[in-house]
């Protein structure tokens, strides 16, 4: 199956059988009845055979991320062994949102650097989307979904979110006891339009749109938004990554633990990507080990969510 993933994946490049017999250096029957034996055993058709120029179905232009993925982690894996024994020294590039990266990514990379002296990490927290090739990053944190097939994804936690309210707010306004009665409510948003994918969203409720929640304060920032639900202005819907530790000092109030929408199939979730054939594959596999240790399985800042204000942190 290998050769057959490294057959296909020449066959792309190359356009035609024929000039990808000649740079694999075999005969164009062999890279033809390859490429037939993957796709019966796929049991779809990669290529549109045209009279010029192999052109690739939607399956082959999915399929051709996973083909890459699958031989560069061969290939890294071949090399990581290869060098098992060699010093970790150097840098490593790692970038993430600001936000969650001041909370949760940059205490990582410091008990990180005190596990491995040699190393040294160039850490970029900004909330543009970072191009791992050409700002020559090693690895990035995303939020949400993922759109680009050609990078390594490694999945840390799932996004949830929570709709969240102070004490003070629900003492004069009272608490609503269904989604409905977020109407009635004053809500604190994100002024970008249109609402973010699965902001003000839930299963089975407005068919899959953002519910038209309204609210006196709008906001590009979601710290503004989180600090203003504290100060009682209203309720917001943010990440639990983000709320988490005000819901265990007791300054928010979750309202629907259950309906976070974190269960849906194609739920967004957090992730960390790399790029395949990067150098450092190493340190790189050894900060993503070490993330996941310091996020845990569920992640530390979902627990307090699932078990009330007085869950604690174990990291």
């Amino acid at each position: 199956m290998l050769k057959d993933l490294e057959v296909f994946v020449a066959v792309v490049a190359a356009g035609n059988f024929s000039t990808a017999a000649l740079d694999l250096d075999v005969a164009v029957s062999s890279v033809t009845r390859r490429i037939e034996g993957l796709e019966q055993a796929l049991g779809v058709t990669l290529f549109r055979r045209g009279s010029r120029k192999l052109v690739l179905t939607d399956a082959g232009q999915f399929f051709l991320g996973t083909a890459r993925n699958v031989l560069s982690e061969l290939s890294e894996a071949r090399e990581a062994m290869s060098n098992s024994d060699a010093e970790l020294r150097g840098q490593l590039t790692v970038a993430a949102p600001g936000v969650f990266g001041r909370m949760h990514v940059a205490p990582a990379v410091q008990s990180f650097l005190r596990t491995y002296p040699g190393i040294e990490v160039d850490l970029r927290l900004s909330d543009r989307l970072i191009d791992l090739s050409v700002d020559r990053v090693d690895i990035a944190i995303r939020i949400g979904r993922l759109t680009d097939g050609e990078l390594i994804a490694s999945h840390l936690a799932p996004l949830r979110r929570l709709l969240c309210a102070s004490p003070g707010y629900l003492e004069k306004y009272g608490r609503p006891e269904t989604l409905k009665d977020l109407l009635d409510h004053e809500c604190l948003t994100v002024s970008s339009k249109p609402t973010p994918r699965g902001w003000w969203t839930f299963p089975g409720l407005n068919r899959g749109a953002p519910l038209p929640i309204k609210g006196r304060l709008q906001c590009d920032d979601t710290e503004t938004l989180l600090d203003a639900a504290v100060a009682g202005f209203g309720i917001v819907h943010l990440a639990t990554w983000l709320v988490d530790e005000r819901l265990r000092r007791g300054e928010l109030v979750s309202l629907f633990p259950s309906e976070d929408g974190s269960a849906a199939k194609d739920a967004p979730a957090i992730h960390a990507v790399r790029l395949p054939g990067r150098s450092h594959v190493k340190k790189a596999r050894l900060f993503l080990e070490h993330m996941r240790d310091h996020v845990g399985t569920p992640p530390y800042w979902d627990q307090t969510s699932s078990r009330g204000p007085e869950a604690t942190r174990n990291r």
